[in-house]
């Protein structure tokens, strides 16, 4: 089947049946949740985002006391064939590499993880290259998981990325990490989506192309550091792309499987798995941002259940966060992928959640105000 094949699946027909389960925000949760904020021992509305990233997580969740203990950040990783084009600084072995490194504990992921009191979770759906053995940290290092859909993706400047039932793998893939995850002892109560991939800010700057309606020109930018050469050559070949396959933002898998990537599908997945099951998600940078558009063009409703962590300096993303109506908790001028963004704003997510449960009221504080 070729990734422009409308053609439904019973995947397909399956994944559709189940993103009509999601459902708005629950209105009452957040009431109660903005009351009780109102009863804290702080003018109504003072601390500012805290207080409306507690409210969404009522939302999303359905409960005004929902809990954040069980935290874990999801890095899907993937290769890329676009890369034979000459659009990342780096090799593609790189990404395998990484992988490697998350595993053992010595990325930046891995530091801000823990110091988030995150698990890291690392989702191998397409790395082309064998993944370095080594040792994992028992207190930093990623698990790894082996899902592999096939080895990296085709060139979509030749031919289409992947095929639709490629695309749909993949985010099956990331669905089913999240349903294992909630039946873990532990469960999971908030989850963080990052990804490694050389090449892979091109595909994210197509895809935002198709969807936000923006120029590739607007939505490209260097990357891992390419020069500003190499940037007008990285246009160049995006354009090519989606002149070759001219994708449909009406059909997102179709988008998805010609001119997208495999861990990009597999955050898809991770997203909708998570909204379905009322799980507050927090986006990383460009990539996993590029994600929730596929995600959100498959279901609306997806887009008030993501806390977008931050902005990257990627021009391209602050178009996709305009464009799915999300203000980045941090802005910190990041741009390095694998969750790194994700990782910070779970903390203060994490500080809000503290601040609702460990505040006194005005009443139980004995002082006079809103009690």
């Amino acid at each position: 089947m070729s990734a422009k094949d409308p053609m439904t699946t019973e995947g397909e027909t399956r994944l559709r049946a189940d993103l009509e389960t999601i459902r708005p925000l629950d209105e009452a949760a957040m009431a109660l949740a903005a009351a009780h904020l109102d009863r804290l021992t702080k003018p109504p509305g003072s601390l500012g985002r805290l207080e409306t990233l507690v409210i969404q997580v009522a939302g999303i969740t359905g409960r005004p006391d929902a809990p954040v203990a069980a935290r874990a950040i999801v890095v899907a990783a993937a290769d890329h064939g676009v890369t034979a084009q000459g659009v990342s600084a780096y090799p593609a072995e790189v990404t395998s590499q990484m992988v490697a490194n998350f595993v053992a504990g010595g990325a930046a992921i891995n530091v801000l993880a823990e110091a988030a009191g995150a698990r890291v979770v690392v989702l191998d759906v397409g790395v082309a290259r064998p993944i370095p053995p080594v040792a994992a940290d028992p207190v930093r290092g990623g698990r790894l998981v082996r899902a592999r859909v096939r080895d990296g993706t085709a060139d979509m400047t030749v031919e289409a990325a992947m095929s639709r039932d490629d695309a749909l793998a993949a985010i099956d893939a990331g669905r089913q990490l999240v349903a294992d995850m909630r039946a873990e002892p532990s469960g999971l109560d908030l989850v963080g989506v990052g990804e490694m991939g050389i090449g892979n800010t091109t595909a994210a700057s197509a895809l935002s192309a198709v969807f936000t309606g923006a120029e590739v020109e607007a939505v490209t930018g260097r990357g891992t550091g390419i020069d500003e050469a190499g940037r007008r050559h990285k246009v160049a070949v995006i354009e090519a792309a989606i002149a070759r396959h001219r994708p449909d933002a009406a059909d997102p898998i179709g988008v998805l499987a010609a001119i997208g990537g495999l861990e990009i599908a597999a955050l898809v997945g991770v997203i909708v798995e998570a909204a379905i099951a009322g799980i507050p998600v927090v986006l990383d940078g460009f990539i996993s941002t590029a994600a929730a558009l596929v995600a959100v063009a498959l279901q609306p409703s997806i887009a008030p259940r993501l806390v977008a962590g931050h902005r990257s300096s990627e021009p391209g993303h602050r178009i996709v966060l305009e464009h799915l109506g999300l203000a980045p908790v941090i802005d910190l001028d990041l741009r390095l992928g694998e969750a790194s963004g994700a990782a910070l704003a779970i903390g203060i997510v994490v500080a809000a959640i503290a601040i609702r449960d460990g505040m006194a009221t005005f009443d139980s504080a004995g002082i006079a105000g809103r009690g």
